[in-house]
């Protein structure tokens, strides 16, 4: 599909038509004075509606900074403020009218709506189907990319980046490409043996040691603070796992200036619902299994709890990983974020198949990817317990040391780069 017929689209705003772009996307089109957007997770897009004597301006970019500096050369930065920002929540076509004074709210329809529970309880046949798709979108990832061009993954050993690491491997060797191009990156700090053991017992394991590229980095050069600021937002868990990404990708771009293209495994614990819920007082086991897409957008676009200006969830958090890569002029890819993917994890039987039980819950993904990379990829893929990528990168006392414990901390930080100069 071409962007001009993706673009057509969401202009319709015909919802069973946006949900036939497939891939990581962030659309915007006007029609006269009717604006229509929509995106994927894993591209964001964000607008401000500014005030100008001859009536609304929409100033619509990725990124707040972006809009700040379109607010500058217009002369009107006063108006600025984040909170003033939206962003487009994922999945969604967003239509607004600009009339004028009073801008009606914005319309949000929403065009990808997976069906629930429709696979049978049989982890072999989840696992082939869901590792099928991953390896399907791998594959049309690796339709746009040189055949020669280095690609690398950013490696922990752990079952997401794991997963994704195997099925390009497996991918370009199907394609009858040389799997020398691919590099796993593992990040490791101070020495700390955490993902960098896990990470060579993985590639021993699956027969593939001479991807992997372990890269040092000393925790002086972490930096919670530069990271707020490239992610523009403050929630403790992002900003901790979007500091060890930028760490990783400046060492990956300092070893090699011209490198491009790196996946991840971002998404593959929202898909699969496999997040501690005893950790966060606002989830039961009920409110994760009984809402769609929860991990993935949060609580919905019509909730009170939902934000205006960060969306929630995946939909808000996937930043953690997007910007850091961006930042370094990367192109990034998150394949369990595209909603193929996601079509297959939500149509899992997941209270069928742990009947309410958290321990069941969190086993389910390891199982899942054991039996699909399996039967898909015919690798017999090690699975570790799962650990954060903040966690497993660092000594856990040195993270303490690093990384404020009050969200406030960070809100604070991110504030301060709008504050009014006097």
């Amino acid at each position: 599909m071409s962007y001009a017929e993706a673009e057509q689209r969401v202009l319709s705003g015909d919802a069973k038509r946006v949900d036939e772009i497939d891939g990581q996307f962030a659309i915007m089109v006007a029609s006269g004075k009717t604006v229509r957007m929509a995106r994927s997770i894993g591209r964001p897009l964000r607008y401000f509606l500014a005030k100008l004597v001859d009536g609304p301006c929409l100033i619509v970019a990725e990124r707040m900074d972006e809009i700040v500096a379109r607010l500058t050369e217009m002369g009107i930065s006063d108006q600025f403020h984040p909170s003033y920002t939206r962003m487009v929540p994922a999945h969604h076509v967003v239509q607004i009218e600009l009339l004028g004074c009073p801008d009606p709210n914005p319309k949000y329809v929403r065009f990808f709506e997976p069906q629930r529970n429709s696979l049978p309880a049989d982890l072999s046949l989840i696992g082939e189907q869901y590792v099928a798709r991953l390896s399907q979108e791998c594959d049309r990832w690796l339709d746009t990319i040189p055949a020669m061009e280095p690609i690398g993954v950013l490696f922990s050993g752990g079952i997401d980046s794991g997963a994704v690491l195997v099925a390009i491997y497996d991918r370009l060797l199907k394609r009858g490409e040389s799997p020398a191009r691919l590099k796993a990156f593992t990040l490791r700090i101070d020495h700390s043996e955490g993902d960098a053991a896990q990470a060579l017992e993985f590639v021993r394991k699956c027969r593939m040691e001479e991807l992997l590229e372990i890269v040092d980095c000393k925790s002086e050069a972490l930096n919670w603070r530069e990271t707020v600021h490239v992610l523009e937002d403050y929630k403790p868990l992002d900003v901790q796992s979007g500091t060890m990404a930028m760490a990783l990708c400046r060492e990956i771009r300092n070893r090699y200036p011209e490198w491009k293209h790196l996946a991840d495994g971002d998404g593959g614990d929202e898909n699969l619902k496999d997040y501690p819920i005893e950790e966060n007082p606002e989830l039961t086991i009920r409110s994760v299994l009984n809402n769609l897409m929860l991990y993935q957008e949060g609580w919905g676009v019509h909730a009170i709890k939902h934000s205006l200006t960060y969306s929630g969830g995946q939909s808000r958090g996937h930043i953690r990983t997007s910007a850091p890569a961006a930042h370094f002029g990367f192109s990034g890819f998150s394949p369990f974020a595209l909603p193929r993917v996601i079509e297959v994890a939500e149509a899992i039987p997941f209270i069928e198949l742990t009947d309410w039980d958290h321990r069941k819950l969190y086993d389910l993904k390891g199982e899942v990817i054991r039996r699909g990379i399996q039967s898909v990829c015919n690798i017999e893929m090690p699975i570790f317990e799962k650990r954060r990528f903040q966690h497993g990168a660092i000594d856990k006392a040195r993270f303490a040391e690093l990384f404020p414990k009050d969200e406030a901390e960070y809100r604070f930080e991110f504030l301060s780069a709008y504050q009014p100069t006097r």
